[in-house]
């Protein structure tokens, strides 16, 4: 799609420096781009590509702007409006209204008349598709369940009985949502199911990457908060509740009966155990083990058990030293065993 530079300003809510009526017709990377395309920089390792790029427009904060020859939209936070000119030149057409002929609907459902079932989809009884839904091929929707206006179901998507999803949540292949806790007692070493008698409400503007499995809860619900963004192949157990506009990364486990506080980010493969409470704002990076809960926001780090970050890193400083300290010690040693000793009455 073919865009004014000066219409994209606006839109996006940049300062423009340069010619408003550019024509911008694609996005690229700085160094692959060409007349017509728009890129952007965030990150100072590609300051370079400033002097060569070809693209006709450039994304970028304000203390790279004398770098710049190209024209530019300048911003605070380029990574954000990047973001919102990529969904505007990328939009996805509306959807066509209809069900495919090869999809199985059953006669309680009740479907908008604007939204579109795929081929080979199956909506159990008493299901509620809102308006302007897309269900995408091979899904399944499981009896009661119910989605809000505007949800997109890519593909291949498993929704379980009762299972309540907002407005304008995209849910990627190969999710399953709603499948039963992992709940077992144990009857003199022979495992007995608990049957799992919750369900799993999602919010509104949630996104679930691919593969990713929110089981249902065992009494109460599996909650997700508005605006929560998943990762691919994510573990999310029963009774869990994760606040609004939280984001998860890929591989990340958290066990059952976890509170997940609001604005949190959880890098890839996080653990965390269950029956824990972790406070609004609270980050975890990369293969954290979270085993204990976190009443105040903060950075923490570490697959032992998770301390703050800054003490984190000082211990890793540490470890990286100790080939060196052992060293110093072995030779102080053989010092201290070459040192003749002293005369038991002489002054020390």
């Amino acid at each position: 799609m073919a865009h004014r530079l000066g219409d994209i300003a606006c839109q996006v809510g940049a300062r423009l420096e340069g010619d408003a009526d550019c024509i911008i017709n694609s996005i690229a990377v700085l160094q692959d781009a060409s007349p017509g395309s728009i890129s952007f920089l965030s990150n100072r390792k590609y300051r370079k590509f400033l002097k060569t790029t070809r693209a006709s427009a450039i994304i970028l904060g304000q203390e790279f702007l004398d770098d710049c020859s190209a024209n530019a939209l300048v911003s605070d936070n380029p990574y954000l409006v990047f973001a919102k000119v990529a969904r505007l030149m990328t939009a996805l057409p509306a959807v066509e209204a209809g069900q495919h002929s090869s999809a199985i609907v059953a006669p309680s459902a009740q479907i908008d008349a604007s939204a579109r079932v795929g081929p080979g989809v199956v909506i159990e009884d008493n299901a509620v598709i809102g308006a302007r839904v897309d269900i995408g091929a091979g899904c399944v929707i499981g009896a009661g369940c119910r989605i809000g206006d505007e949800s997109r179901l890519v593909a291949n998507v498993t929704l379980c009985h009762e299972v309540t999803i907002g407005r304008r949540v995209l849910i990627h292949p190969g999710a399953v949502i709603g499948s039963d806790g992992f709940g077992l007692a144990n009857d003199e070493g022979v495992w007995v199911k608990v049957p799992q008698l919750g369900t799993v409400c999602i919010g509104d503007d949630v996104e679930i990457g691919a593969n990713t499995t929110i089981d249902r809860g065992a009494i109460k619900d599996t909650v997700i908060g508005d605006g929560v963004k998943l990762d691919n192949q994510i573990q999310i157990a029963h009774n869990v509740e994760i606040g609004a506009h939280t984001a998860i990364a890929a591989c990340v486990g958290i066990a059952g009966s976890t509170r997940i506080g609001s604005h949190c980010t959880l890098a890839g493969g996080v653990g965390v155990v269950g029956h824990l409470d972790i406070a609004d704002h609270v980050h975890f990076s990369a293969q954290t083990l979270v085993t204990r809960s976190f009443t105040e926001a903060g950075h923490f780090s570490g697959n032992l058990p998770a301390v703050p970050t800054h003490a984190w890193r000082k211990s890793i400083a540490r470890i990286r030293q100790l080939e060196e300290t052992a060293q110093r010690i072995k030779t102080l040693e053989k010092q201290c065993r070459k040192r003749p000793s002293k005369d038991p009455g002489q002054d020390i």
